[in-house]
Formats: structure tokens, sequence, C-alpha cells
């Protein structure tokens, strides 16, 4: 599960989240690629090559496209606080 309290600081805001690679509970992005490759309308990565959330899904087809992110994560770093 998401670490909501180790969200990545370039996340904007909103619901959906992005961990920071220094997560404690080993649940920080890994930089593997596949959300901002797969979903780049939602997703982007820093210097590091890690994943941030810079635009919130709206519609209940965007929000299934991050969700599909969020099941493709290998190392659950993808979230959705509500």
């Amino acid at each position: 599960m998401p670490n909501n309290q180790m969200k990545h600081k370039a996340n904007v805001p909103g619901d959906w989240y992005a961990t920071h690679t220094d997560d404690p509970n080993g649940e920080g992005c890994i930089a593997c690629t596949i959300c901002y490759t797969d979903a780049p309308k939602f997703f982007k990565d820093d210097e590091d090559g890690n994943a941030y959330v810079y635009r919130q899904p709206v519609t209940p087809e965007e929000i299934a496209e991050c969700q599909d992110m969020a099941d493709a994560c290998s190392v659950a770093s993808i979230g959705k606080d509500g």
C-alpha cells in the first residue's frame, strides 16, 4: 500500500500521488518508467527518473487510467487519498 506520508514533492495537489523514492517502507518509486511511459497525461519523471503526478484525473476514464498505473506499479508507489 502506498505511503501517503511520503508523497513526492512534485505531485500536484489532489487525490492521486506517487511516493518519494526515499520511502522507508520500501514503497517508493524505483524509476521503472511504466506510469510516465504508459500514462504521460498524468505522470512525469523528475531529474532522477522518479515518477510524480503532474495532472490529476477528472473523468471516469482518466481515473481508470491512473488506477491501471497504480495496479501495474511493481512497488506500490502510486496511491489515491480518499
